[in-house]
Order: structure tokens, then C-alpha cells, then sequence
């Protein structure tokens, strides 16, 4: 196998595995009824002027799986605090006692369950999407080679066979992450 082809499905895989991290990603502001501090990864303050991200600014733990308890660095930005929490729309409200802010988690209905089982499944086919763009991408990529290289045919048959068997293995981990995130979602 030559250094391009070698190459193409480095990096094919590589982009592969960036588009599972990132659904992955997304699954952890995905809210299923448990505290997850990921969900605070959007929430930017008012630093002095600076927006600055909340978990950057302040400790942040889960209190018996439905809490979210917030300690910040520097107790005088507590108020700023509390407003990029609302401003930022994660529909909890925060309830601050001077020292710390609690995010209380109330149990979702069976009805906003659904709901989020249909978003985790539409982000799952984006990912799906992204992987056979990447597959399309790599297939292109694969034909310029053959021109430049003069490679035999069934060895543009064998790559293109290991793009597909690339293609699957990723696209089966998408479904076992939908799966999972699924389960987690409809858990009470």
C-alpha cells in the first residue's frame, strides 16, 4: 500500500472520529433527568468585560445525582453568574444562597422524554450524514489516486471495500451511542 493511500484512510478515520466525538459531545448538554455539570459548557459570564466560560470560573459538582451545585473562584460575580445561567436558556432556574448556586434537576415527563429521544435520534443521523460524507470524500480521494498511481483495479476494489467496512464500523458506533443515550433518556 502507498504512503497517499496510507494517507487517505489515516485521515479518513481521523475525521471519522471527530464527527463521533462531537455527537458525543452533544449528547452531554443533552438533559436525561441527572445532573450532568456538561450541561454548563454553553453558559459563558461577564468577567470584567470578558465572557468567560462558567466551568473555567467556579467548582462545579453533582449533589445526589439531581443537583448541580456551582462554587465559585471569586464569590462577588455570584449575580453574573445567575444571569448567564438564565440568559443561556438550559430551563433551570438558579437558586443562589450567596456562597454557591443550586441547579435542581426536576424529574422530566414521560411526554419531554420522547422528545429528547427524538433529538438524540436526529443528531444521531447527522453524525451518520457526516460519516458518509467522509466516505464520499475518502471514495473521491481514492479515484485521484488511482489515476495518479495507474493502480490495478482490484486493488481500487479492495480500498473501496475498506472504506465501506470503515464506514460501517463507525456508523455502528453511532447506533450503540443513540442506543445508549436512549436508554439513559427514558430511565426514571
Amino acid at each position: 500500500m502507498s504512503e497517499a493511500l496510507d494517507e487517505l484512510f489515516l485521515f479518513g478515520e481521523e475525521k471519522m472520529e471527530k464527527a463521533i466525538s462531537q455527537l458525543k459531545r452533544e449528547f452531554g448538554s443533552i438533559r436525561s433527568g441527572r445532573a450532568n455539570p456538561m450541561i454548563l459548557d454553553k453558559v459563558m459570564v461577564d468577567y470584567y468585560g470578558v465572557p468567560t466560560q462558567l466551568r473555567q470560573m467556579s467548582q462545579v459538582s453533582v449533589q445526589e445525582g439531581t443537583t448541580l451545585v456551582i462554587n465559585p473562584y471569586d464569590k462577588s460575580i455570584i449575580k453574573e453568574i445567575e444571569k448567564a445561567i438564565i440568559k443561556a436558556e438550559i430551563g433551570i432556574t438558579p437558586n443562589s444562597d450567596g456562597i454557591c448556586i443550586r441547579l435542581t434537576f426536576p424529574p422530566l415527563t414521560e411526554e419531554r422524554r420522547k422528545e429528547i429521544v427524538k433529538d438524540v435520534k436526529k443528531l444521531g443521523e447527522e453524525a451518520k450524514v457526516a460519516i458518509r460524507n467522509i466516505r464520499r470524500d475518502m471514495t473521491d480521494d481514492l479515484k485521484k489516486l488511482e489515476k495518479e498511481e495507474n493502480m490495478p483495479e482490484d486493488s481500487v476494489k479492495d480500498n473501496q471495500d475498506k472504506i465501506q467496512k470503515l464506514t460501517d464500523k463507525y456508523t455502528k458506533i453511532i447506533d450503540e451511542t443513540v442506543s445508549e443515550k436512549e436508554k439513559e433518556v427514558m430511565t426514571v
